[in-house]
């Protein structure tokens, strides 16, 4: 899901916590900052972990475990089935007249007194069929390129959110300032392998916010950027910054996937301008779309697990559809959002039993379809409190052990996509890194198997200073960004902060440190004049 503020001409422009009003020049101003990029804190901790520091291992991720499954083979076949029905008998009311009369030539019946677009079910089998399998997402670097097939993992962090949360600012509207920092912490950890759209820049006018966005993300930062689709000159705009910033030619950029977007429909099967348009530029252009519904269990879809799925699995077949019929194998990424509400006050929940069992079965259903499959990392807490940790360690559990591919919002998501919160940023990259580790291999070769270990130090005695333990001691363990392992006393007598108050000072001092990736002044030059000319041409406002 990507949530977006409601912005006017009375807009901010100034973050109130900051006091600094936004201008074209700031993130140069803030791009000065000397010093080393680091993911630690400085403790007595960390004395082990500088010596080896594991994170490498998280650039590339691949989840070695069976996923899990809520329903049999059957069951997900009448799923798919019902779906289908769905689809032919009732169909989506598509808002936008040019994806209606793309899918008229398709071969969709459509009914333009109703905007009702009904498909049959030959149709989106035949789609289905041209959906690639496979997907890489390039980089300029090619260490940052990131596969999703084959099991690997991406973790991209929260987009979108119209508020940033601190513990010392508190909760306000999100800037450019923030947008920036949130892009600069994204680039610090090795386990953050995209950029999301992190926190909506209220303080920049919404006609230019996205060139002054997407000019951040790829001066800032050297990893793929996922896209906002708001638009069809707005996603120009954004495909031709990439192309500057990658030295692509046209045919270039449309033969491979640089970047991506989010369509989410408008459930119950509806499908409004901005998307449907999105589908339409993303496909034509070769660039993943993640189609994605967000069905909330007795709210906008069925109150039963399987209901929400059946309505869901239709809706995200109608935008693979679409995306095929405008350039068959259109990159696809199946998007999954879905959970439920609290039935006394209607309020979105997450992290639940219900949202985890829901993220298993639309694993199945992805892989049914044998595309890649997004999820994501989300809590309605709205403080980075126990709740908030809970809810997301179980929004994990649910998409990493149902086999996906692709987080969405996996850092710094809170109060249901409302806000992104800097101390939720870092509490939620150290769950991130135990998952990265989890999914290390394990050795069991004779060295591993330590029978001389047990041997020198015999009954009753201790393994801290034997030979096998002296080998291994920098290496064999996982070493916390943020927990504490220190007993009472010493963590009390340290100031008995807390892992939201330690994940203040982190973050803190990963901004101190950030360095930009390397750059080359004439493409950042390039940049520079594209934003600027299309700037005073007046950008492009977002549709609706």
């Amino acid at each position: 899901m990507s949530v977006t503020a409601p912005i006017g001409a009375d807009a901010a422009r100034a973050d109130p916590g900051v006091g600094r009003p936004w201008s074209s020049n700031w993130m140069k101003e803030r791009d000065e900052q000397a010093g080393r990029r680091t993911r630690r804190r400085p403790t007595a901790g960390e004395a082990s972990h500088a010596i080896h520091d594991r994170t490498g291992a998280y650039r590339h991720l691949r989840n070695p475990f069976e996923p899990m499954k809520v329903f049999s083979d059957d069951e997900v076949a009448a799923i798919h089935n019902a779906a289908l029905t769905i689809l032919e008998t009732q169909g989506m009311r598509v808002l936008h007249a040019e994806a209606r009369r793309v899918y008229a030539r398709g071969g969709a019946t459509v009914d333009e007194s109703t905007q009702m677009v009904r498909l049959d079910r030959g149709l989106v089998t035949a789609s289905i069929a041209t959906t690639p399998k496979e997907l890489t997402l390039h980089a300029k670097d090619p260490a940052r390129s990131m596969s999703l097939s084959d099991r690997h993992v991406v973790f991209c962090p929260t987009s979108g959110p119209p508020n940033i949360m601190d513990t010392k600012r508190g909760r306000r509207a999100g800037t450019f300032e923030d947008f920036c920092n949130i892009l600069k912490l994204t680039q610090s950890f090795e386990v953050l392998h995209l950029l999301g759209g992190s926190v909506e820049p209220q303080d920049v006018p919404v006609e230019i916010r996205h060139l002054e966005t997407t000019r951040a993300m790829l001066t800032l930062t050297d990893k793929i950027p996922l896209i906002y689709a708001r638009g069809p000159g707005q996603n120009a705009d954004n495909f031709e910054l990439i192309r500057i910033a990658y030295g692509l030619s046209r045919e270039e950029f449309r033969s491979r996937a640089y970047t991506c977007t989010v369509i989410n429909t408008n459930s119950p099967l509806q499908l409004d301008i901005p998307m449907a348009g999105g589908i339409l530029d993303y496909a034509a252009e070769g660039q993943p779309l993640i189609i994605t519904p967000f069905t909330l269990a007795g709210a906008m879809a069925p109150v039963t697990i399987a209901g929400a799925l059946t309505l869901a699995h239709a809706e995200a077949l109608a935008g693979i559809t679409l995306a095929q019929i405008v350039r068959a194998g259109a990159p696809i990424i199946y998007g999954s959002f879905t959970s439920n509400v609290d039935m006394k006050s209607g309020s979105p929940a997450f992290g639940t039993p219900e949202y985890v069992k829901s993220s298993f079965g639309a694993g199945q259903l992805a892989r049914f379809l044998g595309v890649p499959w997004r999820s994501s990392n989300a809590t309605a807490s709205n403080t980075p409190d126990a709740q908030a940790a809970y809810e997301s360690q179980m929004s994990l559990w649910g998409a990493l052990f149902g086999g996906c591919n692709f987080i969405l919002h996996a850092a710094g998501w809170l109060e249901s996509g409302l806000t992104t919160s800097y101390e939720k940023f870092i509490l939620d990259v150290e769950m991130l890194q135990m998952f990265a580790e989890t999914f290390q291999p394990v050795g069991a070769t004779t060295a591993d198997l330590a029978l001389d270990a047990v041997a020198e130090v015999g009954p009753s005695g201790h393994f801290f200073g034997c030979a096998h333990t002296m080998e291994r001691y920098r290496t064999a363990f996982y070493a916390p960004l943020v927990s504490d392992w220190s007993n009472y006393g010493q963590w009390s007598e340290a100031g008995g902060r807390t892992a939201t108050e330690r994940a203040t000072q982190i973050w803190q001092d990963t901004l101190a440190r950030y360095v930009p990736p390397a750059r080359d002044p004439a493409v950042v030059e390039a940049i520079d004049a594209f934003v600027a000319r299309r700037t005073a041409e007046g950008g492009a406002p977002p549709v609706s």
